[in-house]
């Protein structure tokens, strides 16, 4: 036997058989971290395209609030407002007084007070806000929208939540707007911890922030922002719209047409959702518990002045241009308010039993 033969030489560099103990570990660990790497691949894309089931739903009318007893449905807020507003908001009768409420067969309109300037107003100018009698767990709503609020130092909105347990029973802001009204409506959700959106979602507005918590992002929520043509004064000139909402266990979804463009199925009294394409703002319950987060919803409606949002800097003069400060403005400019005003057709809950 030559004196460098060894017994491994008889096998080729691919078998195995004459690999060192050394190669053979190195080798067992890589397919270890290859196998490794495929699963949990595998793991983070299942989990990347959860989604839940947006299944078909029957829903038929619950409730409508419509024509001239359509202030019969909501209790009027008279308390200081929680957003810091420089704002009064008066009970029914002051409201009813000074026009700020009214409803006729065809629409209903919630506005500011457009009459009183300097120290009549130096407590803050008189608006409204009001929350529905009836609560709701669940359902489709169909707001009819003919005229969205704007102008310098508004911050009109259109919501839904719990006043007596917030946040802990959620807080759904379908239609939310400040100052100019030039930049479109935003969707928003407020809860309590454990509901975030940083998950697959079918929508065609843009995110603002995904996580739900209400202290996050500087009290901000979990917002889905729209274009111009969603609010303000190039909704209204369309003739107003639709907006529509859906809470369910499965997510909160909300969508917006023009008049135009508003589905026949809603027109007709049989709405579904399973139709209308992708949704403006998508709320799935991937990484939140619809149910538990949102409870005994009222619905809201109310005009606030300047406050934490339409009163900040940066939204009252950078983002639209408004002079000086705004408590100021709002004080002592009366009939800058006339744009300054809700005005719906009617409102539609539909359910499922």
């Amino acid at each position: 036997m030559h004196e460098d033969y060894h017994p491994t030489d008889q096998y080729s560099k691919w078998d195995p058989r004459g690999w060192s103990l050394m190669k053979k570990i190195f080798l067992a660990a890589g397919i270890i971290v290859v196998i490794v790497a495929v699963v949990v691949g595998a793991v983070l894309g299942v989990r990347a395209n959860r989604y839940p089931n947006y299944s078909k739903l029957d829903y038929s009318l619950k409730d409508e609030f419509s024509g001239s007893s359509f202030f019969d449905n909501f209790e009027y807020f008279t308390a200081t407002d929680p957003t810091h507003g420089f704002v009064q908001y008066i009970d029914r009768a002051a409201a009813t007084w000074l026009n700020l409420t009214s409803a006729t067969n065809t629409s209903a309109v919630l506005k500011v007070d457009t009459t009183y300037s300097g120290s009549e107003a130096a407590n803050g100018r008189q608006s409204v806000r009001v929350t529905s009698n009836n609560t709701y767990a669940d359902g489709l709503f169909i707001f009819d929208v003919i005229h969205t609020p704007y102008g310098c130092g508004t911050w009109p909105a259109l919501w839904l939540t719990d006043p007596n347990n917030w946040p802990e029973h959620g807080e759904i802001d379908v239609v939310e707007a400040a100052n100019a009204g030039t930049f479109g409506t935003q969707s928003t959700l407020h809860t309590s911890e454990g509901c975030t959106m940083g998950v697959k979602r079918k929508e065609s507005g843009s995110v603002a922030n995904e996580n739900c918590y209400y202290e996050a992002n500087g009290y901000t929520g979990c917002g889905v922002k729209g274009t111009a043509s969603t609010y303000g004064p190039e909704f209204n000139s369309n003739g107003g719209g639709v907006y529509a909402m859906e809470l369910r266990d499965a997510g909160i979804r909300v969508w917006q047409w023009v008049r135009s463009k508003i589905p026949s199925d809603i027109t007709s009294g049989s709405p579904d959702p399973s139709t209308w394409g992708k949704a403006f703002a998508d709320f799935p319950s991937t990484d939140c518990n619809i149910g538990s987060h949102f409870k005994n919803q009222s619905i809201i409606i109310n005009i606030s002045l300047c406050g934490d949002w339409a009163g900040a800097s940066k939204y009252y003069i950078t983002q639209s241009s408004c002079p000086g400060n705004c408590t100021t403005f709002v004080r002592d400019n009366a009939t800058s308010f006339e744009t300054a005003y809700w005005e719906f057709g009617s409102f539609k809950v539909y359910q499922t039993s």
